[in-house]
């Protein structure tokens, strides 16, 4: 058994929480970006989350907690918007925008922060617990 799982199950959460935020970010950052290396606006980036289970694989035991597998593209139209004198209008004069609502995005960012901070607090709770045995066992 593991002396400090709940440690290490929230700092995998506080991870996970970090990319969504840097995520997030990156979304607002690019929210006009109309033309992108690989062609087209910028799609909005999207963690895929999974749970990370507390058994052995292959060897390897898993501490239970969350990773984050990828980070993917949101495939939602992009955007039209009539702005026929953009350099990036088509031929009807119409801007393919990213598929970024600030609007969601920002309701993203509260959840992860508030996620955060929870973990934050589990961990700090965990801390507290382990400092409070060892002064017990000091005697």
């Amino acid at each position: 058994m593991r002396m400090f799982r709940s440690i290490d199950v929230s700092g995998s959460a506080l991870t996970a929480h970090r990319l969504w935020m840097d995520a997030i970010s990156s979304n607002l950052a690019n929210v006009n970006t109309t033309r992108t290396p690989e062609g087209g606006p910028y799609k909005r980036r999207v963690p895929v989350f999974a749970e990370m289970l507390d058994k052995t694989i292959g060897g390897y035991e898993d501490i239970g907690g969350v990773r984050v597998t990828e980070i993917a593209k949101d495939n939602l139209p992009p955007r039209l918007a009539y702005q026929p004198e953009h350099p990036d209008a088509d031929a009807e004069g119409y801007v393919a925008f990213p598929n970024v609502n600030v609007v969601r995005e920002m309701t993203d960012m509260l959840v992860a922060s508030r996620a955060y901070e929870a973990n934050l607090a589990v961990a700090d709770a965990a801390r507290s617990m382990w400092s409070g045995a060892l002064e017990i066992m000091r005697g």
